[in-house]
């Protein structure tokens, strides 16, 4: 299997609900590192897995919908634990979208079958999440 990543960050405010979550359950701000890695089994014709350069700009404009935000207040976040975790698998619902449509190159999708995100919470903690795009 062939993969290709590119990564970026983000910045986001939150709280989280649930004894669980301690002293997060207070409003506080993580800067998350998220690395996205596209595989597929064979090269496509140019001998790529997908245009890096689009690749990068899809993954940018997935992330400029996130950043700088206070995710309480958004109405689809809205009575979710935003967790690391979670947001990974936004995320990776979010590009999976756009990569269906031909973000990442024309006709690469169909050559595309699997994507996996990864988001840094801190040099020692990250969570991830991934799956097909069939």
């Amino acid at each position: 299997m062939y993969s290709l990543a590119v990564s970026d960050h983000i910045m986001i405010a939150h709280s989280f609900v649930g004894e669980i979550f301690g002293p997060a359950q207070q409003m506080h701000g993580a800067t998350y590192g998220v690395v996205v890695e596209f595989r597929r089994p064979e090269l496509d014709g140019n001998g790529l897995v997908c245009d890096i350069g689009l690749a990068s700009e899809t993954l940018k404009q997935v992330l400029a919908e996130l950043n700088f935000k206070n995710l309480d207040e958004l109405p689809e976040f809205r009575g979710r634990n935003t967790t690391t975790e979670f947001m990974a698998g936004e995320i990776f619902r979010r590009l999976k979208t756009r990569v269906k449509a031909g973000a990442v190159g024309p006709g690469t999708a169909e050559g595309l079958v699997s994507m996996k995100i990864v988001l840094h919470e801190s040099p020692v903690a990250w969570a991830s999440f991934e799956d097909s795009l069939g």
